[in-house]
């Protein structure tokens, strides 16, 4: 039989597929020590062992079977799988909202080429209403590849780039704005662009996906289309990441961009407004507001692109024992600003002081937050931090780290007197810092205990 029928195959893997005459692609059967399988032979990337072959399964998963424990194989049928994401005008709709999907490299819509491992993306209007065609129900799709980037290699040159083409959307008439990014840094991009793009009249919606669009678990598509409503139909015009509010498919929720963090490395429903309630929930049907504090959609056109930022600013988380030579080669490396990342209320040990110190007659702007992530910093409470603020440290009251490193690159960008920056760093923008934490803006619950095992009986995760 031809190699090219055994794409990715090697060694033991590929001695198996040809003794029992099965190709990839072709539907089989398999016997082993450890029972019976059923499903399609799929391709293996280059770079995998050779002592597995894989199977999608009847449910949409795959499963390796270790070629050890091969007792027999039959292929009962064959079809060659098409990874081009099939691709259909995208109908215009006289009457639905016009909304643009800037890409920046997230594969919202996307399949996977099992033999290379590589993302095919879907994202031209027509592959995405091939991919996802009750898009042409919600909207009126218009779509720009700003990057090809993986979200870690997210920064302020696409931040800026990104600010520039809101604006420029927002002046020609678009009634929202979807921005199709990877979860990983996803808050990030949705801090920077709170600070840089400033009373927006419309929805400007970031959007990922945890899993990908040939997983039947796959959140991608209905991302998509909450992401498309809130930002055609919904009536918060803010900077907003959109996502799985429970693990089911029930509802997305739409989160403040200061506030929101990825909490799950594989959850759907990984990200969470930390220290305050989402803005709201998000179905096909339409915004539901939880907050009453939004800045609603306006008809007019104005927006304040404010796209600055200053490359040399780090964070410190900081660890017991950390030796005060973290923060001086940050300072000799010419870092102008550092967000450190404190214990408890914001603190850290005695033999940083004299690094600090030295840092801040150097004109370096500190600013600490909290490691616990929920709450405030509380410098005052103890020595240690009344300590630090006497050296210069600033306290950044419940801005999370991620939030506060933005916004510290974005000051410093603009200015570079620490006055000035100051001021900046502690003017709200929107909710970055809040005046109080709800009660409900703090829910984590342990299993095992009665009332919460009763409790989650009664909701949905």
């Amino acid at each position: 039989m031809n190699d090219d029928l055994f794409q990715g195959y090697k060694g033991g893997g590929l001695e198996v597929l040809k003794k029992h005459n099965v190709r990839v692609w072709g539907q089989a059967e398999v016997l082993t020590s450890r029972g019976p399988f059923k499903g399609t032979v799929l391709p293996r990337a280059d770079q995998d062992d050779d002592q597995h072959i894989v199977l999608k399964i009847a449910t949409g998963y795959n499963v390796g079977i270790d070629i050890k424990t091969i007792t027999g194989m039959t292929e009962t049928g064959y079809k060659k799988a098409n990874y081009k994401i099939p691709e259909k005008e995208f109908p215009i709709t006289p009457g639905l909202p016009k909304v643009k999907l800037l890409g920046t490299g997230g594969t919202i819509a996307s399949r996977l080429d099992y033999r290379t491992g590589a993302v095919i993306p879907a994202f031209t209007p027509g592959e995405l209403y091939g991919a996802v065609p009750e898009l042409a129900d919600i909207c009126n799709l218009s779509t720009e590849k700003l990057f090809a980037v993986f979200s870690e290699n997210m920064g302020p040159e696409q931040y800026k780039k990104l600010a520039v083409a809101i604006g420029k959307e927002i002046e020609n008439g678009i009634d929202g704005i979807v921005i199709g990014h990877g979860t990983d840094t996803l808050h990030y991009t949705a801090a920077a662009l709170t600070y840089m793009v400033q009373n927006p009249p419309v929805p400007i919606v970031l959007v990922g996906s945890q899993r990908s669009s040939d997983r039947p678990s796959s959140d991608a598509a209905l991302n998509l289309m909450h992401a498309t409503t809130a930002a055609g139909h919904g009536d918060i015009a803010e900077v907003m990441v959109c996502m799985f509010g429970p693990t089911s498919d029930e509802y997305g929720f739409l989160h403040r961009g200061t506030r929101v963090r990825k909490m799950h490395s594989s959850y759907r429903s990984t990200f969470r407004t930390i220290g305050d309630t989402p803005l709201a929930t998000v179905t096909r049907q339409g915004v539901k507001p939880i907050k009453q504090d939004y800045h609603p959609r306006r008809k007019d056109r104005n927006v304040k692109i404010m796209p600055y930022f200053e490359e040399k600013v780090g964070m410190i988380y900081y660890y017991t024992n950390m030796q005060p030579d973290m923060i001086d080669s940050m300072v000799d490396n010419g870092y102008k600003g550092i967000i450190i990342i404190g214990t408890g209320l914001g603190h850290v040990n005695k033999p940083l002081y004299p690094a600090i110190e030295r840092a801040v007659k150097k004109g370096v702007a500190i600013y600490m937050t909290v490691q616990t992530l929920w709450g405030y910093v509380h410098m005052f409470v103890y020595d240690t931090g009344r300590d630090l603020m006497a050296q210069g440290v600033v306290p950044a009251e419940n801005m999370l780290p991620e939030a506060a490193y933005i916004k510290l690159g974005w000051a410093l960008g603009q200015t570079s007197d620490l006055e000035k920056v100051r001021e900046i760093m502690m003017t709200p923008i929107n909710d970055e810092t809040t005046p109080r934490e709800p009660y409900n803006g703090y829910l984590i619950y342990q299993g095992g205990v009665p009332e919460v095992e009763e409790f989650i009986k009664k909701v949905h995760k």
